[in-house]
Parts: C-alpha cells; sequence; structure tokens
C-alpha cells in the first residue's frame, strides 16, 4: 500500500488548526514540525536538547505533514483544505507562505515518517508528554507520565498554547475538582487534570474525530480511564456545574462560549482560556469583564497567551 504526504508550509500559530483541518479531511496521521518548538525547549527549565536538529530544520515558521492511504482520492479533498486553510485569518490566524505540496511515501516507511517528529517532553514541572510508542523510564517520583498517540489528534503538549494550558492546570487544581475541557482536541488537558487530582473530568469536541481520538488516548493512560468524552458543541446544554472549565481553542471561539461559561462555573472556580495570539488578548479579556469574569492571571509563552479568570467575591 502506498501513502500520499501532503505537506503545508505555514505559520506556528496556525500549526493545530491546519492539523485539525487535516485531520477532518481524513489523514491517517498528523505531524508538525515548528521552528518555535526548538526556541521553546532551548528556555525549557525541565529539560535540555542536545541536538536541536533532531527537532527541526526549519529556521522560521512551521510545516504540518499529514498521511492519506491511496484509496483517498486527494484531488476531491485537496479543495477542501485549501479553502479551509485560507479562512483561518477570519479567526485571527497568520498562515505564512501557506504552501501545500504533495508527495508519494511509500508502505514501509509510513510507520516512521511523521514519528520522527514527536519525543518525550517535560512540559511542566511535573507533567511529561510521551509519545506511545516510546520507551521512558523517569527517576523523579513526582513525574506524571501522559502517553499520547499524537498522530490521531492534534494537540501534543508541545505548542505554547497547550504548554501554557497545562501550567495554568497545575497551578489551579488542587485536587477534587470538576473539570469541563472544551475543545479537547487529543485529550491531553483532561488526562493531565486526573493526573493533577481532579475528580470528574468532562471532555468535549465538535470533531468526531477528535472524540475518537482523545477516547483512544484516555484509554492508553489508566488513570483517565473514566473521563467522559463527548461530542459537543463548546458548552451548549451541558448542566454541570464546574470548578474548572478550560478551552484551549481560537480566540473568537472563545468569544461564543463565554455565557456558557459563566452559567456552568462555581462561584469560586476558575476559568482558563488559551489559544489566544497577542492581538486578540484584549478583545477576550473586554469580553470576558464585560460578563463579569475577573482577570486573575496572564501567562504569555512567545506570543501567546493564557489567561486565568474567576467569578468576583460575592459581598
Amino acid at each position: 500500500m502506498k501513502w500520499n504526504e501532503v505537506k503545508i508550509e505555514t505559520s506556528s500559530e496556525a500549526v493545530e488548526a491546519i492539523a485539525n483541518i487535516l485531520m477532518e479531511a481524513g489523514a491517517s496521521g498528523v505531524a508538525i514540525e515548528d521552528a518555535l518548538d526548538v526556541e521553546n525547549f532551548k528556555s525549557d527549565a525541565y529539560g535540555e536538547i542536545l541536538d536541536a536538529s533532531t527537532y527541526t530544520t526549519l529556521e522560521e515558521g512551521a510545516m504540518v505533514m499529514a498521511y492519506f492511504p491511496e484509496t483517498i482520492f486527494l484531488p476531491e479533498i485537496l479543495p477542501f483544505i485549501q479553502d479551509s486553510v485560507a479562512k483561518l485569518p477570519e479567526f485571527g490566524l497568520a498562515i505564512g507562505k501557506n504552501e501545500l505540496t504533495v508527495s508519494e511515501v511509500v508502505d514501509e516507511n509510513w510507520a516512521t515518517a511523521w514519528k520522527k517528529y514527536y519525543h518525550p517532553v517535560r512540559v511542566t514541572r511535573y507533567l511529561t508528554i510521551v509519545p506511545s510508542w516510546e520507551k521512558y523510564e523517569t527517576s523523579d517520583p513526582n513525574e506524571k507520565i501522559i502517553t499520547l498517540d499524537p498522530g490521531m489528534a492534534f494537540g501534543t503538549g508541545t505548542h505554547p498554547t497547550t504548554n501554557l494550558t497545562l501550567q495554568a492546570l497545575e497551578v489551579c487544581l488542587r485536587g477534587g475538582e470538576t473539570v469541563l475541557d472544551v475543545g479537547t482536541g487529543s485529550g491531553v488537558l483532561s488526562i493531565a487534570s486526573k493526573y493533577l487530582g481532579a475528580n470528574e473530568v468532562y471532555a468535549y469536541d465538535l470533531d468526531e474525530v477528535a472524540v475518537r481520538a482523545a477516547k483512544e488516548n484516555m484509554d492508553l493512560n489508566p488513570i483517565a480511564k473514566d473521563v467522559v468524552v463527548q461530542a459537543n458543541d463548546l458548552l451548549k446544554e451541558v448542566t454541570l456545574e464546574a470548578d474548572i472549565i478550560v478551552a484551549n481553542i481560537l480566540a473568537d471561539i472563545i468569544l461564543l462560549m463565554i455565557p456558557d461559561a459563566w452559567r456552568l462555573l462555581k462561584q469560586t472556580g476558575k476559568l482558563i482560556v488559551s489559544g489566544i495570539i497577542a492581538d486578540k488578548k484584549q478583545m477576550v479579556i473586554d469580553a470576558m469583564q464585560a460578563q463579569g469574569f475577573v482577570v486573575e492571571e496572564i501567562l504569555q509563552q512567545k506570543d501567546w497567551f493564557a489567561i486565568v479568570l474567576g467569578k468576583p467575591e460575592e459581598e
């Protein structure tokens, strides 16, 4: 069997959105090569990369690679991919060069063609993300290992937006909480929440591909076996009150969930939102404050922001 590799050269901020588009188009696996990853890891206090070329050969921007079996007729789906990527600037995402190329990958190379881009990464003080095919042992009793198959869906923890969200969860979770994970993607935030002590976790995603991927990743992490994963449009029709609501999605989509987040967040709860580029930060803050939320903390990595919010204290 032969495989076709669809490669899109883009900007770092658009990689997860493009990965989602490619999975929706039927890709069997997606890999991301991001020049910013090396920069992020160079300043990472949790680990050291000795050979940056192992992680990327790019000097700037990013490359998203998707792999399609030859049974999928690419000329039919390429227009959908190109149109969907072209619309991303409407959501405030720069798409960089936006150059798409297609090449053939022989079957014996398929198994390793995309896996070379993923390695164990310590993303916070306590959390390390390990690809499912890698062997990894820790000597730190406090280190929690999140096992992921990043070929299933986007959201591997290496992107600044996911990394910031994980840091915020680590600060906010104390144990025993109910967490709502909006736009769960690979499920990495839900798994992390369980490791950090959450009691009940509910993961939602509009994309059925992400729902399936998240369920499979829960199975790779026994601690997350009781996470409820469902298809849902943001928080619409959800009735569960939550101690923590977390959403790592596009800024314009965050705006759509604010009233429901206010409705479902307990008085002492925390709302964590990420996926916010610098140009959209104030827009999100203004909309949150108009609803009544109070900004408690803003986290930044490169040009990306995560915001931790709460409700004002009752008099």
